[in-house]
C-alpha cells in the first residue's frame, strides 16, 4: 500500500537499509576521480585507493599492478558487501537481491557457451564469470551443442530455467543464436523483475519501475543499433524489445523499422526523457551513446536514494558500484596504456 511503507519497512528492511546507504556514502566522488585521473601509474591508483574502502583489499598487492587484478579486487569488494546484505535479508528483499544478480548470470552463460564455441580453455573463461552470476553447474556449459541441450544439461536446476521457454529450439548454437538467446533471455529477465516489483507495490514500485523501463529502452535501442545491417528480422527484432517501458508500444514499432542511427534519433526525441542524451550526440554519431545512457542511468540511480522505505535503493547501490569499477577499469587502461588524453572519454562521475 503505498505511503503506509514507513509503518512496517523498518521490521525486516531498515537495519539493510541503513548498511546500504552507509555503502552509498563510500562511492568515490568527483574529486576522487580527478585525482586518479592524474596518476601516472597503476602503483599511483593503488596508493590514491588505499585512502577509500578499496584498501584493504588492494593493500597486499605486489608489484608491478595490473588492470585486472584493481577490477578484481573492486569487484571483490562489491560481492562481499553483496553477500553480507543477501545473509541478513528476509524475504520479499532476499528475493529482490537474488534478482539483481540474474543478469549477470545470463552474461556468464553467454560467456561460457561462446567460448566454447571458439575452442577457448574453459578454466580461462571460468576465470572471467562475473562471480555475482556464478552457479554450481556453470562449468558443464561446455558440453551443449546446442540450446535443448543447454537447458537439459545445465539450466533446468538454476533461477534462469523459467526465462530459457521462449528461445529453447534445437538449431545449433553459433554467434548470431547465441545473441538472439542472450537478448531474450534478458527481455524474460527484465519483464519478470518488473512483474515482480509491481506486485511489492508501494514506493518500490514506482521507483523500480521507472528504473527498470529504462534499462528496458536502452536494451531495445542498443538492438535495433546493433541490428542494423545484420539479417535480422524487423518482426525478430520486434521479439527481442520488452513489453513494458515508455517505448512500449508505440516506440518499438517505429525502432523496428528504423534502417539507421539517425531514424533511431528520429525516434527516440519524440520521448522527452531521452530527448537530452541524444541532443548530445551529432548525427550519424553512436560512439558515445553508451555514455550518455550510463550518466542519464547514474542520475536516475542517485535519485532512488531520495526516497526512503524501499528496495530500489539496493538494486541502485549495485548498479553505482558496478559504473564506479567501470571507472577504475577505465582509467587504470588508460594509465596502463599511457592514454591519459582519453581518460575521460568514458568516465561517468556518480557525485
Amino acid at each position: 500500500m503505498y505511503g503506509f511503507e514507513a509503518l512496517t519497512f523498518n521490521i525486516h528492511g531498515g537495519y539493510l537499509e541503513a548498511i546500504v546507504r552507509g555503502h552509498r556514502a563510500s562511492l568515490l566522488t568527483a574529486a576522487d576521480y580527478n585525482n586518479l585521473c592524474q596518476c601516472e601509474t597503476l602503483d599511483d591508483i593503488k596508493m590514491h585507493l588505499s585512502a577509500t574502502e578499496y584498501g584493504p583489499y588492494l593493500q597486499n598487492e605486489p608489484s608491478p599492478l595490473h588492470t585486472t587484478t584493481i577490477v578484481e579486487k573492486c569487484t571483490l569488494k562489491l560481492v562481499d558487501e553483496y553477500k553480507q546484505m543477501l545473509c541478513q535479508a528476509t524475504e520479499p528483499l532476499s528475493t529482490f537481491l537474488e534478482y539483481i544478480t540474474y543478469g549477470h548470470m545470463i552474461d556468464n552463460v553467454v560467456l561460457i557457451v561462446t567460448g566454447t564455441l571458439h575452442e577457448r580453455d574453459v578454466q580461462e573463461l571460468l576465470e572471467k564469470c562475473h562471480p555475482l552470476g556464478m552457479f554450481d553447474s556453470i562449468a558443464t556449459l561446455a558440453v551443449a551443442q546446442n540450446m535443448r541441450e543447454l537447458y537439459r544439461l545445465v539450466l533446468v536446476d538454476t533461477p534462469l530455467a523459467p526465462y530459457f521457454s521462449e528461445c529453447i529450439t534445437s538449431e545449433d548454437l553459433d554467434d548470431m543464436n547465441i545473441e538472439i538467446m542472450r537478448n531474450t533471455l534478458y527481455k524474460a529477465y527484465l519483464e519478470d523483475f518488473y512483474r515482480f516489483c509491481q506486485k511489492l507495490g508501494g514506493a518500490t514500485a514506482e521507483i523500480m519501475s521507472d528504473l527498470l523501463a529504462f534499462e528496458a529502452d536502452r536494451r531495445a535501442v542498443n538492438i535495433t543499433i546493433n541490428s542494423i545491417g545484420t539479417e535480422l528480422t524487423r518482426d525478430d527484432r520486434k521479439k527481442l524489445y520488452s513489453n513494458f517501458g515508455l517505448l512500449y508500444p508505440y516506440g518499438h514499432e517505429e525502432l523496428a523499422v528504423s534502417e539507421d542511427i539517425d531514424q533511431v534519433r528520429g525516434v527516440m526525441e519524440k520521448y522527452p526523457p531521452y530527448q537530452s542524451i541524444f541532443s548530445k550526440l551529432s548525427y550519424g554519431e553512436s560512439q558515445m551513446l553508451d555514455k550518455a545512457f550510463y550518466e542519464e542511468e547514474v542520475k536516475r540511480l542517485c535519485l532512488a536514494f531520495e526516497q526512503q522505505f524501499h528496495y530500489g535503493v539496493f538494486f541502485a547501490y549495485m548498479r553505482l558500484r558496478e559504473q564506479e569499477i567501470r571507472n577504475l577499469m577505465w582509467i587504470s587502461e588508460c594509465v596502463a596504456q599511457n592514454q591519459k588524453s582519453r581518460v575521460h572519454d568514458s568516465v561517468v562521475f556518480i557525485f
